[in-house]
């Protein structure tokens, strides 16, 4: 699969300079940089990586060891485990550990996927052994400079918190020995710890961000603002891809702090107008200022109520065939169940909006931004420049939230900084440029969560058992059309829309898609397709069981079977912990029940719900979580967390972008609706134990809270909810 994907991939230049494969050195204001040609970790049967001069940590002289994470850190905790399987096998004390963000190379390329990219819960599944490797060879090199400095064996030498002790009682720290470690040998091969002599693997350990973001001194990407920077916001068109048709900007200009005001190509095809001040104020004023009529013409105005009526009707039609199964026996199940989903559109919203510095000027550029495609995004700037990849530096800036929104293969709010910086060059001036966006340009800018209708009918004989399931899925593909499309849309069929849809239950599905039109940009939002599929799926169990007369929990166990025990023991393990079958409920609450399966991780939800004025309340929301090994359970655990609020976040009336004459409907906060500390239940993450290799958490704690939810609902109701976001009074 590797192959494919490289050759899906326009292909970043080689890093130049010249490094050997041997360890080198370098000064550093902060002590001594020991960066080693290390080949890269590779995924399971995937060709052999190109090795790359990596440079993954650096220690000083007071012993400090700082690892360079190859990932954005945006809150799912990569600085602190990465770094932990670099301690681990490097044999420090924790006090000495740091950790910064890495700026965009092919040094830091994920393993499996050949380009630097935070996504797909991958960060840790995928670069585990690679730092786990780093952290070892590294601790062979500084043995092996005290053992040539002791005139000893290195075998005889050992290594505990971030010291090297000889046979004879020498001690010497690795700040050190770093000098001297940069002369040895690079090993070609290492052996790692066994699980069963972890310190920090395995075990929740504080995360290393923790200090500086709650006591306000983490510098996030909107908060940076270098000497001399000019802010600036654009004004875009209210329909995606218009274009301008005239505007006056004199009143712009009169506002005290505004520079400019100039014209620049947007996103998939529109223009829009910068507006360049001293400070973000005088930029937004300016922007209200603008005297602007647009162009709409040629492009096509969505609406929400008619593309759902176009959807339905698409539904009822023979699609693209996902999976192919005989559906016969519909025609003469003596039980059926016939259902019609509608998803929204969803905006990612992290309460970070999109921004980034950018300075271009003399054959070079540099940007600041927290970017989940370092890759892409610096290809992406570096062809509106006219420069070779290598002529931007990229520095990742720390970022709060994402969700996907800062993932995206065109790189649009970065081109659109490049093509402003641009044409602040062709004006004459210099410096750096900090574009913002507002939450209003946040909600309203684009690339959502796709909208989709699901249509099911199933079969059940008359002891409940599955006969048939005929379902098809219509939405927008987020992946034709975009670099992943050649291995990730096979016979029409783009992967994500039907990931989640029929395993881990052996039932008898046709699945089939239609992968609609409209003129919205669309991506990738936490937990992609299982979004939608793993509330369809869990829901339409929970309904067959009922049918069937059978507990939903021992129901679901039957169509599992024993092939997929990883989710069979998250399930056991939720509904142990839960009390559910045992422990009975404040009349008015039940319980509900959902697992789903995404990024090769497994999270079975048992939730408490009532009804509380009409609306649902949650009360208590039990996990069951499999991701093979642990690597920092506290990690764990708040990434589950968070997802289970945002995931009930999705079931909140106001929940949903929505289009009227091609323009979004919502501004703000005060119009789409987000989870807040009101709504937060309490959660209890329990972690199946494993010595596996660790597989991702980024995201699969999201798609099953909404149907766990909808199950309990379904309890106290009889009412079967088949849209999101909750409608209790037209279900």
């Amino acid at each position: 699969m590797r192959s494919e994907w490289m050759q899906a991939l326009p292909q970043p230049a080689a890093p130049t300079g010249g490094l050997s494969r041997r360890a080198f050195l370098k000064a550093a204001g902060a002590g001594l940089v020991i960066s080693f040609y290390v080949p890269l970790a590779r995924a399971q049967g995937a060709a052999p990586a190109p090795s790359q001069p990596n440079a993954f940590l650096r220690i000083g002289p007071d012993n400090s060891i700082t690892v360079a994470i190859n990932r954005l850190e945006f809150g799912q905790g990569v600085h602190t485990g990465l770094s932990m399987a670099i301690a681990e096998e490097l044999e420090v004390d924790w006090k000495q550990m740091r950790a910064e963000l890495a700026p965009a190379g092919a040094a830091y390329f994920d393993p499996a996927f050949g380009m630097q990219m935070t996504g797909g819960s991958g960060s840790i599944a995928h670069s585990f052994t690679q730092y786990r490797e780093v952290g070892a060879r590294a601790r062979q090199m500084l043995v092996a400079a005290a053992a040539a400095q002791w005139n000893c064996k290195a075998d005889a030498c050992t290594c505990a918190k971030g010291m090297v002790m000889g046979p004879d009682g020498r001690k010497a720290s690795y700040g050190q020995l770093a000098q001297a470690a940069t002369q040895q040998k690079l090993p070609e091969k290492v052996s790692l710890k066994s699980p069963k002599d972890f310190k920090f693997i395995g075990k929740p350990m504080p995360r290393l961000d923790a200090r500086d973001k709650s006591t306000g001194k983490q510098v996030f990407g909107m908060d940076f603002k270098p000497a001399g920077t000019k802010v600036v916001v654009i004004a875009r068109p209210p329909v995606f891809g218009a274009k301008v048709a005239k505007f006056d900007a004199s009143r712009a200009k009169a506002i005290r702090g505004v520079l400019d005001v100039i014209e620049v190509p947007l996103d998939r095809g529109a223009r829009g107008l910068a507006i360049i001040a001293d400070g973000f104020w005088p930029a937004k004023q300016g922007r209200e200022a603008l005297a602007i009529e647009w162009d709409t013409s040629a492009v096509e105005k969505v609406d929400t109520a008619a593309q759902m009526a176009q959807f339905k009707a698409l539904a009822k039609t023979p699609g693209t065939i996902a999976h192919a199964a005989d559906v016969g026996a519909l025609a003469t199940a003596p039980k059926k169940i016939s259902a019609v989903y509608e998803f929204p559109y969803l905006a990612h919203a992290p309460m970070e909006p999109l921004n980034c510095v950018i300075e271009a000027g003399d054959g070079k550029c540099t940007v600041w931004a927290g970017s989940q495609f370092q890759t892409f995004d610096q290809m992406a700037v570096a062809g509106v420049l006219g420069l070779k990849p290598e002529q931007v530096t990229l520095h990742t800036m720390m970022a709060g939230g994402g969700f996907g929104r800062r993932a995206v293969p065109t790189s649009d709010y970065l081109v659109e900084a490049a093509h402003i910086a641009k044409a602040w060059q062709a004006a004459g001036q210099r410096g750096p440029l900090k574009v913002i966006w507002t939450r209003e340009d946040d909600i309203r800018g684009g690339y959502y969560r796709p909208a989709h209708v699901h249509r099911a009918e199933i079969g059940l004989d008359d002891k409940g058992r599955i006969l048939a399931w005929d379902h098809t899925i219509v939405g927008q593909s987020i992946i034709t059309g975009s670099p992943f499309e050649a291995f990730m849309v096979k016979n029409g069929v783009d992967a994500t829309m039907v990931e989640g849809m029929g395993e881990p239950y052996a039932v008898p599905l046709k699945l089939s898609v239609h992968n609609a039109k409209a003129n919205v940009p669309v991506l990738w939002w936490r937990s992609v397709g299982s979004t939608h599929t793993a509330f369809v799926m869990e829901t339409l169990l929970d309904e067959a069981a009922a049918l069937a007369g059978v507990d939903p929990v021992a129901y679901r166990k039957q169509l599992i079977g024993d092939k997929h025990p990883r989710v069979t023991a998250a399930l056991d393990l939720a509904v142990a912990k839960s009390g559910y079958g045992k422990k009975a409920l404040p009349k008015g609450r039940a319980y509900g029940v959902a697992v789903h399966q995404s990024f090769n991780s497994v999270v079975a939800y048992v939730v408490e719900v009532s009804l509380v004025n009409g609306a649902p309340k949650v009360h208590k929301v039990t996990a069951g979580v499999h991701c093979n090994l642990a690597v920092n359970p506290l990690s764990v655990a708040a990434q589950v967390e968070g997802a289970a609020l945002m995931g009930l976040g999705t079931t909140l009336p106001g929940a949903a972008i929505t289009f009227k004459n091609g323009e979004v409907e919502q501004r703000n906060f005060d119009s789409y609706s987000m989870a807040r500390m009101h709504d937060m239940p309490q959660v209890a993450v329990h972690i199946v134990p494993s010595t596996e290799a660790p597989t991702g958490m980024g995201e699969p704690g999201l798609p099953a809270l909404a149907p766990a939810v909808a199950n309990a609902i379904a309890k106290l109701t009889g009412k079967r909810l088949r849209k999101l976001p909750f409608d209790l009074a037209s279900a």
